[in-house]
């Protein structure tokens, strides 16, 4: 099934959803402006879209819990089903999944998709539950039924020393290319774009859960919470620029000559004194005349 695969066919996969990735992650850290900000320009940000999507999440998840009820009434089943229970207990202490859970539920609003994966691991023989970086997942599934999915990659980078601790290899830079190829039936590990073990899946399932924020129909991949905030973010941050520049000029205000062909040392600060021609005006211009700091913050 994977014969004609090779981990350079991931640089051309799904390029439109990791730059989608990448632009909402940028998104979400305060990188509201669009374009290069002119040499000297003030450009505030009030990064709500963050508070909104952590504040969501916080909620969401607060008060989760999980039974699990015999499948029977009797006492071997009620027995069976305390002990399993017990187990999933004991899985979500040793894995802290209360932080994992809250952490991949962000990446989930911010990003439409997150993942899961779960393996045993053999040397404490307990249950491993880690979120993979939903950036370096692949998913390939059947046809128009997105619900079979057949085939998973995983790619991630390792340092040298990660390497040789977890695949007892030394890669030949200083960091490794890792890509995990996961179906149903085989793994493939590659490492830097060549192949290092092939062997046949130990569990007979993949052990990857690829879930959706927001699925939108007939697609595989979900939607993001950020984009219906990002334009009232934006103009948020407009606003409060124009704000901030009309208060700034109100502080060194702009001194307004009417009649008056040429002018020297006109300086606008406390006691200053202006000579000026019988038929001339001047004044210092009022930007916040008319409550138009009251009609702008409104």
């Amino acid at each position: 099934m994977n014969e004609n695969f090779i981990p350079t066919q991931l640089t051309r996969r799904d390029s439109d959803r990791l730059k989608g990735y990448k632009e909402l992650l940028d998104f979400y850290h305060g990188r509201h402006w669009e374009g290069y900000a002119r040499r000297g320009e003030k450009r505030l940000t009030f990064n709500y879209a963050k508070v909104v999507i952590d504040k969501v999440t916080s909620y969401l998840m607060s008060g989760i819990n999980f039974a699990v009820d015999a499948i029977e009434d009797s006492a071997e089943a009620r027995t069976r089903a305390q002990r399993a229970e017990q187990a999933l207990y004991q899985v979500y202490e040793d894995n802290n999944l209360e932080q994992l859970d809250f952490e991949t539920e962000i990446d989930c609003a911010i990003l439409g998709d997150a993942c899961f994966k779960v393996i045993w691991d053999a040397g404490t023989k307990k249950v491993r539950i880690t979120a993979p970086d939903i950036q370096g997942i692949y998913a390939w599934w059947v046809g128009d039924d997105t619900s079979r999915v057949w085939r998973v990659a995983s790619r991630y980078n390792l340092t040298v020393d990660e390497t040789e601790i977890l695949y007892k290899v030394k890669p030949k830079g200083k960091t490794a290319n890792i890509v995990e190829l996961w179906t149903d039936r085989e793994f493939e590990l590659w490492l830097d774009n060549a192949l290092v073990e092939r062997k046949p899946n130990p569990y007979g399932f993949i052990p990857f859960i690829i879930y959706p924020n927001l699925r939108e129909p007939k697609k595989f991949w979900g939607m993001s919470d950020l984009p219906q905030i990002m334009e009232p973010q934006r103009e948020l941050n407009r606003a409060m620029t124009q704000l901030s520049r009309i208060l700034e000029l109100s502080g060194n205000p702009i001194a307004v000559l009417e009649n008056i062909e040429e002018s020297e040392d006109i300086a606008v600060k406390p006691g200053a004194v202006w000579n000026i021609p019988e038929d001339a005006k001047a004044y210092l211009l009022d930007l916040l005349q008319g409550g138009g700091v009251y009609l702008r913050s409104r």
